[in-house]
């Protein structure tokens, strides 16, 4: 996933800015499509280990959530997720 994808080459300042808010809010539909996921599929088991595994896995998606929004705040980005 690109949360954690560092540009390589250096781009004109006003190119830069255009892809990091493109890709800020690429990462949050993703994130939040991933999230959606989870919870239908916590919704969806009985089995005790995978209740587990849900668990942590919506905790981990809404904790890389709530920081990309923190980062488009910061970039003054207007979102409806």
């Amino acid at each position: 996933m690109a949360i954690f994808k560092k540009e390589q080459t250096q781009k004109p300042a006003g190119e830069a800015s255009s892809f990091t808010r493109r890709q800020l809010l690429e990462d949050l539909y993703l994130t939040k499509n991933a999230l959606d996921t989870a919870y239908a599929n916590f919704e969806a088991v009985v089995d005790p280990d995978l209740i587990d595994c849900y668990t942590y896995e919506i905790y981990s998606v809404q904790k890389r959530y709530k920081f990309l929004l923190e980062q488009a705040k910061q970039m003054d980005l207007q979102t409806f997720f």
